[in-house]
Protein backbone atom coordinates (compact mmCIF):
# COMPACT_ATOMS: atom_id res chain seq x y z
CA UNK A 1 0.00 0.00 0.00
CA UNK A 2 0.79 3.70 0.41
CA UNK A 3 2.38 3.67 4.02
CA UNK A 4 4.93 0.66 2.06
CA UNK A 5 5.86 3.48 -0.46
CA UNK A 6 6.31 5.94 0.92
CA UNK A 7 8.64 4.10 3.65
CA UNK A 8 10.72 2.65 0.53
CA UNK A 9 10.89 5.72 -0.78
CA UNK A 10 11.83 7.17 2.64
CA UNK A 11 14.68 4.78 3.33
CA UNK A 12 16.74 6.05 0.25
CA UNK A 13 17.98 8.68 2.63
CA UNK A 14 19.67 6.52 5.22
CA UNK A 15 22.65 5.79 2.40
CA UNK A 16 23.32 9.55 2.73
CA UNK A 17 24.30 9.26 6.24
CA UNK A 18 25.66 6.93 8.41
CA UNK A 19 24.45 8.26 11.70
CA UNK A 20 20.94 8.77 11.51
CA UNK A 21 19.05 7.80 14.50
CA UNK A 22 15.51 8.60 13.92
CA UNK A 23 13.27 9.44 10.29
CA UNK A 24 9.98 10.23 10.69
CA UNK A 25 7.48 11.28 8.10
CA UNK A 26 4.20 12.85 8.77
CA UNK A 27 1.44 13.46 6.43
CA UNK A 28 -0.56 15.58 6.59
CA UNK A 29 -3.91 14.71 4.97
CA UNK A 30 -6.07 17.93 5.79
CA UNK A 31 -6.01 19.56 2.28
CA UNK A 32 -7.52 16.71 -0.08
CA UNK A 33 -5.97 18.16 -2.87
CA UNK A 34 -2.88 19.40 -1.64
CA UNK A 35 -1.44 16.70 0.81
CA UNK A 36 1.51 18.06 2.60
CA UNK A 37 4.38 15.84 3.82
CA UNK A 38 6.90 16.69 6.64
CA UNK A 39 10.55 14.20 6.59
CA UNK A 40 12.57 14.36 9.87
CA UNK A 41 15.75 13.04 10.48
CA UNK A 42 17.58 12.53 13.67
CA UNK A 43 21.27 12.18 13.69
CA UNK A 44 24.28 11.84 16.31
CA UNK A 45 25.61 15.34 16.97
CA UNK A 46 23.13 17.48 14.90
CA UNK A 47 20.03 18.96 14.93
CA UNK A 48 17.19 17.70 13.17
CA UNK A 49 16.94 17.69 9.11
CA UNK A 50 13.81 18.89 8.24
CA UNK A 51 11.85 18.96 5.18
CA UNK A 52 8.56 20.13 3.98
CA UNK A 53 6.50 20.21 0.65
CA UNK A 54 3.34 19.41 -0.98
CA UNK A 55 1.77 18.31 -4.10
CA UNK A 56 -1.06 16.82 -5.45
CA UNK A 57 -0.23 13.55 -4.74
CA UNK A 58 0.98 12.25 -0.94
CA UNK A 59 3.65 10.00 -3.42
CA UNK A 60 4.45 13.27 -5.08
CA UNK A 61 5.47 15.01 -2.33
CA UNK A 62 7.35 12.15 -0.62
CA UNK A 63 9.61 12.18 -3.52
CA UNK A 64 9.96 15.65 -3.44
CA UNK A 65 10.80 15.63 0.28
CA UNK A 66 12.86 13.15 -0.24
CA UNK A 67 14.77 15.30 -2.88
CA UNK A 68 14.89 18.22 -0.50
CA UNK A 69 16.26 16.71 2.03
CA UNK A 70 19.18 14.59 0.07
CA UNK A 71 20.38 17.85 -1.09
CA UNK A 72 20.27 18.99 2.59
CA UNK A 73 22.33 15.54 3.74
CA UNK A 74 24.90 16.22 0.91
CA UNK A 75 25.56 19.89 1.78
CA UNK A 76 26.28 19.04 5.14
CA UNK A 77 28.44 16.13 4.43
CA UNK A 78 30.52 18.38 2.25
CA UNK A 79 30.60 20.87 4.62
CA UNK A 80 31.99 18.18 7.39
CA UNK A 81 34.57 16.98 4.58
CA UNK A 82 36.02 20.87 4.78
CA UNK A 83 35.91 20.56 8.12
CA UNK A 84 38.40 17.54 8.32
CA UNK A 85 40.69 18.91 5.23
CA UNK A 86 41.30 21.58 7.20
CA UNK A 87 41.03 21.01 10.83
CA UNK A 88 39.22 23.75 11.63
CA UNK A 89 35.91 24.41 12.45
CA UNK A 90 35.34 27.78 11.01
CA UNK A 91 37.16 29.11 8.68
CA UNK A 92 38.22 32.48 8.99
CA UNK A 93 39.05 34.48 5.56
CA UNK A 94 42.59 35.55 6.03
CA UNK A 95 43.15 38.81 7.00
CA UNK A 96 44.34 41.50 4.45
CA UNK A 97 47.74 41.89 4.70
CA UNK A 98 48.77 45.53 5.71
CA UNK A 99 50.59 47.93 3.70
CA UNK A 100 53.84 48.57 5.58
Amino acid sequence: GTQEKITEKVEVVRKFLDRMTAIQVTVDLEHKGSPTVELRISAEHHDEFVAIDEADTVLAAVDSVVDKMENQLRRYKEKLKEHRATGHKHLEPPEPAEDS
